[in-house]
This record gives structure tokens, sequence and C-alpha cells, in this order.
């Protein structure tokens, strides 16, 4: 089991009282499985998939991750979690501009001390940036960039990929493309992919769905 979360509850503080986001959430997920996590805006999708990757701390239950609790470390704990065994995807590609698509590629494996040149080569070529790799992002459509940002994320070879609309400022077919890669390349690692969609259509290619409405799973 890769993602564990049981009991997990969320709230935040606003001009008017306390607001209930996410109410006594189970969730779990193994390697080499893939969820989605559908509802409408502000049924608490982005926040669980924050509480999952260790970025935010829960109100009430445990998030585990790779077997580890994180809500029994501090910042700086899910910090080196993070940089070790979770690769995170949104629908903003947040690419370094300064930097090529080969350094992109190579950012996260070099933060989590496990860059691979031959690894990073074959997904560049997966991903179809073979011929790519000395331009900067601003030199990238957005179907490009995106899957700079995969490649990025998939190079440090997580455990659980978190992805957040991944796929929503694309194109459909340049979206289902990227979404087919990044299926298929969270398969053959044997990461476990937890990804938020709007789209039913994207969530029934995923093995299984969890539908929120109003912070519960319904």
């Amino acid at each position: 089991m890769v993602l564990a979360l049981r009991g997990v509850s969320k709230s935040y503080q606003t001009a008017e009282g306390p607001l209930q986001v996410l109410q006594d959430i189970d969730l779990t997920l193994d390697a080499g499985r893939s969820l989605a996590l559908t509802g409408e805006s502000g049924s608490g999708k982005s926040t669980l998939l924050h509480l999952a990757g260790g970025l935010d701390s829960v109100d009430a239950g445990t998030v585990e991750i790779a077997g580890q609790d994180t809500t029994k470390l501090g910042d700086a704990g899910r910090a080196a979690l993070r940089r070790g065994t979770v690769g995170l995807v949104f629908q903003q590609f947040n690419l370094v501009p300064s930097l090529n698509v080969e350094a992109n590629l190579a950012l996260h494996a070099r933060l989590a001390g496990r860059h691979d040149t031959g690894w990073q080569s074959v997904l560049a070529d997966r991903l179809g940036l073979g011929g790519l790799l000395s331009r900067y992002p601003e030199q990238l459509s957005g179907g490009q960039q995106q899957r700079v940002a995969i490649g990025r994320m998939l190079a440090a070879r997580p455990k659980l990929v978190l992805a957040d609309e991944p796929t929503g400022n694309l194109d459909e077919a340049t979206g289902d493309a990227v979404l087919d890669l990044m299926l298929e390349l969270v398969a053959e690692t044997g990461s476990a992919l937890l990804m938020v969609t709007h789209s039913i259509r994207l969530s029934e290619r995923l093995d299984a769905r969890m539908h929120l409405r109003s912070g519960r799973v319904a």
C-alpha cells in the first residue's frame, strides 16, 4: 500500500468561522494502481490531494505514504518525504524558465539524489522530447510543457504520483495523449496515481474512482 488516508478531516478558518472542507475521508491506493478523484468545484478535491502529499496537515485522522505516518512529521520531515517519495503534476506546468528541457527533466531527480541519465533519456524519448532538450519552456507548446512536467516528475521514480487536473490546460486530443503516456509510465514504474479531474470521461480511464460532495465521499 502506497497511500492510506484514515478518518481524515480538514477545516480552514474564515471570517465567518471554521469552514469544514473534508470530513472523515478514508482512501487507500496500492502500487501500480490509479484512482480518479472527482467532484464539483469546492468539494474538497484539491485539499485532499494536498493532504495526501503532505503539503498540508490534517485536523483529524492519519495520512500514510509508503508506510510512513505524515501526521507525525513536521514541515521539514514532510518536505523530505515529498522530495524522495512523491511526484506532483499540476495544471500549471511550473517549469523553471531559466532551465532548458534537459535541465528541467533532471531537476527533481537531482534533488532526490536519484538522477539517472539513462532513465531520463528513456523518458525523453517516450514523451517525444528527444529533439527538444536544448529548448527553453517559452519555446514549447502547452502539450510539450506538460510532457516535460510529467517527465521531470517520473525521472525521480516516485512511489506516489499526485496529479491535479494535469490535462486541464490542454485541448482534448493533446490531453488524451498526455494521459495515455502518464498512465503507461506510471504502470511501468509501479507508482500509484491519484488524479483530480472534472472529466468523467477521463476518470473512467483510471482503475477506480472516488467522488466527493461537500467534503464527503458520495
